[in-house]
């Protein structure tokens, strides 16, 4: 884990979702590629530390275990950050659930839209001072091409698209409201990816990307995407189920 003394003075890249699948190959690529400090944000305390542990340098990395649906998680997680100063936010946690039509409830899709929309917007608010400096900050949100107008779309997920597609929309508004601060943010829209919640929501189809591979893509955009886009919603996707 690192110390105190070493996260006041190196910057730090915050991952949501990072217990597993995308979020923690993103966090091993970050350490074992970029040397950057990482800190992982999920519900799943063991499964985080399993995560560091296989980190090429778990010294850089550190885990906050919170329930982000939770009214005080994005508070504490700005307090947990501190003064540190964050080079890229990755807004990766997602809720996804799956319900033929006639069967949601208010409830389902506000839990939904707040976990996968409302949250990531407001995490990136309260942080925003933080991702302000040299090199410029960069929030990434990952979305899906199931968010994406005009993609293709499946029965049983349309409070997860449409979750999605308003983390698009939130994407393009934090864009132009951070742009004087210098901090970019964009959205992934991402398609198959060999995750659970792949397999476990079309188990018929197997997606060419592994997770690592992924992984691996989305850390080296945090940390270089800005230089080439800002306010966009880019597909990253070789197919969908």
């Amino acid at each position: 884990m690192v110390t105190n003394d070493e996260a006041e003075v190196a910057d730090l890249v915050l991952i949501t979702g990072a217990s597993r699948g995308i979020g923690a190959a993103t966090a091993r690529a970050l350490v074992r590629e970029h040397g950057m400090n990482v800190l992982l944000v999920s519900r799943d305390a063991k499964a985080m530390a399993e995560v560091v542990s296989s980190c090429t340098d778990p010294n850089k990395a550190e885990i906050m275990s919170i329930d982000l649906s939770l009214p005080e998680a994005v508070e504490d997680i700005r307090r947990k950050v501190g003064e540190r100063r964050l080079r890229a936010v990755i807004n990766n946690a997602g809720l996804f659930r799956s319900m033929q039509l006639g069967h949601w409830t208010l409830d389902d899709l506000e839990e939904i839209f707040r976990v996968n929309a409302h949250v990531p917007f407001l995490l990136v608010q309260a942080l925003a001072d933080r991702l302000v400096g040299e090199p410029p900050g960069h929030v990434v949100n990952i979305g899906s091409m199931g968010g994406v107008q005009g993609s293709v779309k499946f029965p049983g997920l349309s409070g997860y698209s449409a979750s999605k597609a308003a983390l698009a929309g939130y994407t393009e508004c934090l864009a132009e409201e951070l742009r004087h601060r210098g901090i970019a943010c964009n959205c992934l829209a991402l398609g198959s990816v060999d995750t659970e919640m792949l397999r476990a929501a079309f188990p018929d189809h197997r997606a060419e990307l592994t997770v690592a591979e992924m992984g691996s893509y989305v850390a080296r955009f945090a940390l270089e995407g800005h230089k080439f886009f800002n306010a966009k919603v880019l597909p990253v996707s070789t197919g969908t189920p």
